[in-house]
């Protein structure tokens, strides 16, 4: 049977891998991303949807499928302005997984962060936790939330603060043991592994999945 991905998001940290899982991998004969603008990539599984996220919408005949995969994201340095801040990592995610709901789609496989708490003060673990509990309660099928800690890989772009954070992590990983590992940095090819291996598992219900065993699930 035909199986068709759905990736937002795929040219981010996170995406970039998981897109390359995707279409290498045979499980999926065809993959969809949504972008802004389309990606400098060509291969015969591969279908790029350039869309306007105010108007998801517009493009919900498209988002059918076995699997979407929402990597979308950004960071306070590329998004000062905290109310777009929130429709990239809440809004945006949230309306994709409506109209998954809404198409049929089996699985939502959700990127967050680890110590997502919709009750928090810090803006950005609290929008991360106000996404995943929003999004559980519209009552998909499969849901999968990952909850990776630091991410390192090699990025598109330049990040100071990202590489020095890398570098104090591979001092500090040995030490964090027992309730501690989860906080251990873990590689973006790492988490991308896990979201695909999940993906091809046929299971129903809320996983949310913690640093550590996203490592485990790779």
């Amino acid at each position: 049977m035909a199986k068709k991905a759905i990736v937002a998001g795929a040219s981010g940290l996170i995406g970039t891998h998981l897109l390359q899982i995707l279409l290498k991998q045979a499980y999926y004969n065809e993959v969809l991303i949504l972008v802004r603008k389309k990606l400098p990539l060509q291969h015969q599984k591969l279908k790029q949807l350039v869309v306007n996220f105010e108007q998801l919408k517009s493009f919900s005949g498209e988002l059918n499928g076995e699997a979407l995969f929402c990597c979308l994201g950004s960071t306070k340095r590329k998004t000062p302005d905290l109310s777009i801040y929130y429709k990239i990592d809440h809004d945006y995610p949230l309306q994709l997984a409506q109209l998954a709901l809404q198409n049929g789609v089996k699985q939502y496989h959700l990127v967050s962060s680890i110590g997502a708490n919709a009750h928090g003060r810090n803006f950005y673990t609290k929008t991360k936790g106000q996404t995943e509990a929003d999004i559980t309660a519209l009552g998909l099928p499969t849901l999968h939330i990952y909850r990776p800690s630091a991410l390192t890989g090699k990025r598109n772009e330049k990040r100071v603060m990202e590489s020095i954070v890398a570098i104090i992590m591979k001092v500090i990983n040995p030490l964090l043991i027992g309730r501690l590992k989860k906080y251990r940095s873990i590689n973006a090819a790492t988490v991308a592994m896990a979201m695909y291996n999940q993906s091809i598992i046929n299971a129903t219900g809320v996983f949310v999945h913690e640093s550590d065993k996203i490592e485990q699930l790779s």
